[in-house]
């Protein structure tokens, strides 16, 4: 009877149990629920990136200056603000998850540019394109941030360089990581100027000249192309290359020998300089990098193409409305 009795006892302790496992079990998932809504909505009050934009600046920094005397003031972005509702971005940056790296009024000032006329002396079409050139996708804060290039919503990227702080471009980051509901805000010291030029007037106006390519690729009916499409990224050889594969002394005869040859015998050799999309010199890697006919083996170790041409340093990344320029010192032959 003593064993009968134990049994009956056993699956009544273990049906409280249950009980109160459950009832408890109930209790934590509520709890962290309700703690997930109330996160959801504090998120759902914070300011959106316009809003933080607009009354950012209004009270005097925590900061206090060196002479220990004064408070600074925080900067104020109102011509930003003005700006992004002129061009009809407002929407854009309130309801998307975004980056902005915002030039203060102090940085617009520097061109004489202020909330009254920004809009007027720029033009709606360019103060678009410039703007969007401050807007990367999704949150990017400062400890995501490397030595590289970063696209924006502009098509064209910006250059960050951690060397000495933190620049954009040619431009300081002197407030970082200012949040939003919607995104994070950084503060640059100087407005960013996207590039204006496409491939083939960059081509045009650069130093050195690429006055044979140019011609080159007009001979080979693919001017037209690399104005107007893209983007891509064109591994550019300068006069001198050319004189050098032509075995000629001047820059005229260079192009006589261009003018000789047929479309046919230009186009595969032009196409095997270009690669599609815009590839910046912190995307490449050592190995086959594939061009508009066929592929290059690039040694980023020794900066060499096809161990013969090769990358010139200071003349890397330069960028066009539609891609991206990188100076090569030799002729590339497919």
């Amino acid at each position: 009877m003593k064993s009968r009795s134990n049994t009956l006892k056993s699956p009544i302790s273990t049906s409280k149990f249950s009980i109160l496992f459950l009832f408890v079990l109930t209790v934590f998932t509520f709890s962290c629920n309700t703690n997930d809504d109330e996160i959801m909505d504090s998120n759902a009050n914070n300011p959106s990136i316009l809003e933080v934009l607009e009354n950012y600046g209004t009270s005097l920094n925590s900061i206090t200056s060196k002479s220990g005397n004064t408070k600074e003031k925080k900067p104020t972005f109102k011509t930003l603000s003005v700006a992004l509702a002129k061009t009809r971005l407002a929407g854009t940056v309130s309801s998307n998850q975004l980056t902005v790296f915002a030039p203060t009024d102090a940085a617009f000032a520097k061109y004489g540019l202020d909330q009254r006329n920004v809009v007027s002396e720029l033009g709606v079409e360019t103060l678009t394109s410039i703007l969007l050139y401050h807007v990367v996708g999704g949150k990017v804060f400062s400890t995501d941030l490397a030595n590289s290039f970063v696209p924006t919503l502009n098509g064209a990227a910006v250059e960050v360089n951690l060397e000495s702080g933190v620049m954009i471009n040619s431009s300081n980051v002197i407030i970082a990581d200012i949040e939003a509901r919607n995104g994070v805000i950084h503060a640059i010291d100087d407005i960013l100027f996207p590039p204006t030029k496409n491939l083939v007037e960059l081509a045009s106006s650069f130093d050195p000249e690429f006055s044979i390519l140019l011609a080159a690729a007009t001979k080979a009916e693919l001017a037209e192309t690399l104005a107007n499409a893209g983007p891509f990224t064109v591994f550019a050889p300068t006069n001198q290359a050319f004189m050098d594969l032509f075995e000629v002394a001047s820059v005229e005869a260079a192009i006589d020998v261009v003018n000789g040859l047929t479309a046919e015998d230009l186009a595969p050799i032009l196409l095997y300089h270009v690669v599609a999309g815009r590839v910046y010199s912190s995307d490449l890697s050592s190995g086959p990098v594939t061009t508009l006919n066929g592929y290059f083996d690039l040694d980023l170790d020794t900066l060499t193409i096809d161990d013969n041409a090769m990358l010139v340093p200071s003349l890397l990344n330069v960028q066009a409305t539609n891609g991206v320029i990188h100076v090569i010192d030799s002729v590339l032959i497919p």
